[in-house]
């Protein structure tokens, strides 16, 4: 996927009416209030109260310090094909995985690209744009080497499947594991999402796009009868069910016994959310969700905290949505942490919070990035509303992706050299 696509898809066209959530999400005792945007169809203000997404502040690992402090952004290895993200597998502390959009997964090894790809799906694979093999996560407690993929299939839908490593050789993985979990229709060719993580309790989070078009077409993030625009939240522990589907639903998913609401549910309102990481040290997710035309933003759910509706397509970061409407003063919406405008970049790449043990100066701070601009901000991960997140680097490079590795240092992929990037800080 070059540059020039991937801003070619982003251009598109189209307002649509919303629909109400049907039913309306609840969440968890750990819930917390929520914010009006206001009805005039403008930002809302700095001085209002966004929802804080969850427990006080003061108890989810922010900073010691008030200012984060500046990062460097160095070349790491080369060699890489349009890489989108970054995993890391239990008991393999020395490796990376990579995915290339095409279809391929490849090892990072003690600072060197491994030949032979881990894993190699082109041939099934539909990819250019925003389509492709777009997402990775290994099964948290290493059985089997067992790893989960997001991709696009050659009909357009959207796949999550999952593959073993082979037991003679650990690192390659076997072709005949193969196991589709879900496959989601697909109407457009943009707004895939594609990110997954296994959370806390061990279960597979999975960020879904709006299905494309421009303005929610399909009025997915609105609807709770599909699976689109969405936080998933599925239990994939066990053998995969021999009925459809494959998997288990969590007995706490807000939508549970709530049809038509789909009770893989676990937020709503998204449109096309581009990378999710949880914070090993408080378990809150965070959430990069790219703008429509003006907008991106950074959400966050803390922990313990299910059923919030992120806004989209009522709203466009903390600004109504289409401009010029008046009805997006709702205080069931939960506003984003913070958001920047098409001024600054035009498609947030989203990071995680630091939490590795080099630079204790940077814990704390969430850092993200912009595929168009390069920037690199961070802001402190315990505050639930940043009105102006700090610039921490500079770069004119392709952000796709920002990760942790298995001690939480911090790398990123850059997607038109084919880099795999080491994030440390300037002067150490």
């Amino acid at each position: 996927m070059g540059r020039r696509l991937f801003l070619l898809s982003l251009v598109l066209a189209g307002l649509v009416g919303c629909n109400s959530p049907t039913p309306s999400p609840t969440t968890s005792p750990a819930t917390s209030t929520s914010a009006s945007a206001p009805a005039d169809g403008s930002a809302v203000p700095s001085s209002a109260t966004p929802s804080s997404a969850g427990p006080s502040a003061a108890a989810s690992g922010g900073p010691t310090g008030d200012t984060p402090p500046r990062l460097s952004i160095e070349p790491f290895v080369s060699g890489l094909q349009d890489p989108v993200d970054i995993a890391w597998r239990p008991n393999d502390p020395t490796a990376l995985f990579i995915v290339e959009q095409a279809g391929r997964i490849r090892i990072v090894r003690d600072g060197k690209l491994v030949d032979r790809p881990f894993l190699d799906i082109s041939g099934m694979v539909r990819s250019g744009g925003e389509q492709g093999l777009l997402g990775l996560a290994f099964l948290p407690g290493g059985e089997s080497g067992r790893f989960f993929i997001y991709y696009t299939d050659k009909q357009a839908r959207q796949v999550v499947a999952s593959y073993d490593t082979d037991p003679a050789d650990a690192d390659v993985a076997a072709p005949a594991t193969a196991q589709i979990w879900l496959r989601m229709a697909d109407s457009f060719p943009n707004h895939n999402g594609g990110s997954m993580v296994f959370g806390p309790d061990r279960d597979l989070y999975i960020g879904t796009g709006d299905g494309g078009g421009g303005g929610d077409p399909l009025g997915s993030g609105q609807n709770v009868d599909t699976l689109l625009a969405k936080i998933l939240r599925i239990d994939v522990s066990g053998s995969p069910a021999s009925s459809d589907p494959a998997y288990a639903i969590p007995p706490d998913n807000p939508f549970v016994g709530r049809p038509p609401a789909r009770p893989e549910i676990f937020h709503t309102g998204l449109r096309n959310p581009w990378r999710i990481r949880f914070d090993r040290a408080t378990g809150d997710l965070w959430i990069a969700d790219v703008g429509q035309g003006d907008r991106e933003e950074i959400d966050v759910s803390r922990a313990g905290v299910s059923g919030l509706d992120f806004g989209w397509n009522l709203m466009e970061g903390t600004a109504c949505y289409p401009p010029g409407s008046t009805d997006c003063a709702n205080p069931d919406l939960t506003l984003p942490v913070t958001e920047y405008t098409h001024d600054l970049g035009c498609s947030v790449t989203g990071g995680t919070v630091y939490r590795g043990a080099r630079f204790p100066t940077l814990s704390g701070w969430y850092l993200f990035s912009d595929y168009c601009s390069g920037e690199f901000w961070a802001l402190d991960s315990s505050k639930d509303r940043v009105d102006k997140p700090t610039v921490v680097a500079e770069t004119e490079l392709s952000i796709s992706a920002i990760a942790e590795d298995a001690a939480g240092e911090l790398y990123a992929t850059d997607l038109s050299s084919g880099q795999l990037l080491r994030i440390g800080l300037e002067g150490a």
